[in-house]
């Protein structure tokens, strides 16, 4: 609201509208031509999910974000790769970006940051403000349907592999032994904050409690909890703890809401041991003393800044 940044928000804001719709195009172009894209051309960090975030909060009647909602629709019909059927989101690379033996054929990401939970994660948020595109629903039920197919189910509860290879695909089952580091980037925290906005967007309360059970069940398993090592939003306690905040406030499941003391607690000793160190937002002590902020005044962060996590 300060008229001295206008013009400097009027340039990035342009600069911002003819890179979105430069990317659509060569996504759209790379879909017609049926290869697999990169995760960087899709994912929250570097993709057009992220930048959809942007629009959706800055200029949601925008042609730039029905441009990016419509692609996340085609990137979700199936492609056929080598003659086998694979996602729309398939990558044509390994997780680290890389060709290896381990991952023949690329992989499918499972996760937020990388995954083809953000895209979900942008599509519900946009369904809930009555923003949609042709083949919205679809899109959301085929993500969601994916990772009903995917969920894994165990001890603690269900869980979701970060990624598959092809061989896992074609099988149809993961060879990872059990749940990953819960973080909001890859682990269940994130995937099913995911599917509970999806599944509120859509008004299926049964997958809602299924998503919900998911993330506190997650939580209450010491063996997951116990790999969380640092503060950060990323993957450490500040980004899980501002993830279950966001949910346990969409929800009158008050089991979320009870966990948050012990999730504050959680935070608050791993802020002390002094692990952290990096100035950074996303691995670093920015990131965490914002989900800090947020456990201490228990209110809604005033600049939004977690809607680039899609939590929010």
């Amino acid at each position: 609201g300060t008229p001295r940044y206008g013009p400097a928000l009027n340039t990035l804001h342009q600069y911002v509208t003819d890179l979105a719709h430069r990317r659509v195009r060569a996504a759209n172009i790379r879909i017609d031509r049926g290869a697999a894209p990169p995760f960087a051309e899709y994912d929250v960090l570097h993709g057009l999910t992220g930048i959809g975030a942007y629009f959706l909060r800055s200029a949601p009647g925008s042609d730039a974000l029905g441009a990016v909602l419509a692609y996340l629709v085609r990137l979700t019909r199936p492609l056929l790769i080598d003659d086998q059927t694979v996602p729309g989101w398939w990558c044509s690379h390994d997780p680290h970006v890389g060709q290896s033996y381990a991952f023949p054929g690329g992989h499918a990401n499972f996760g937020v940051a990388h995954g083809i939970a953000g895209p979900l994660a942008l599509l519900a948020h946009a369904a809930r403000r009555g923003i949609t595109v042709e083949g919205h629903t679809d899109a959301m039920d085929v993500i969601t349907r994916w990772l009903d197919d995917w969920r894994q189910e165990g001890e603690p509860g269900g869980w979701w592999p970060q990624w598959i290879t092809l061989k896992e695909l074609v099988s149809g089952r993961t060879t990872q032994p059990g749940p990953a580091r819960p973080s909001w980037c890859y682990g269940t925290p994130g995937i099913a904050r995911a599917g509970q906005l999806a599944t509120i967007a859509n008004g299926d309360t049964r997958n809602q409690q299924y998503f919900e059970g998911t993330l506190s069940n997650c939580l209450a398993d010491p063996v997951q909890t116990n790999q969380l090592i640092d503060t950060s939003l990323c993957h450490g306690w500040a980004g899980v703890y501002q993830t279950v905040w966001r949910a346990a406030h969409d929800t009158t499941n008050p089991v979320l809401r009870a966990i948050l003391p012990r999730l504050a607690n959680a935070l608050t000793r791993q802020a002390h041991t002094g692990t952290g160190n990096e100035p950074g937002f996303l691995e670093g002590d920015a990131g965490a003393a914002l989900s800090l902020h947020t456990a201490t005044r228990d209110t809604t962060p005033i600049s939004g800044w977690d809607a680039c996590l899609l939590i929010s």
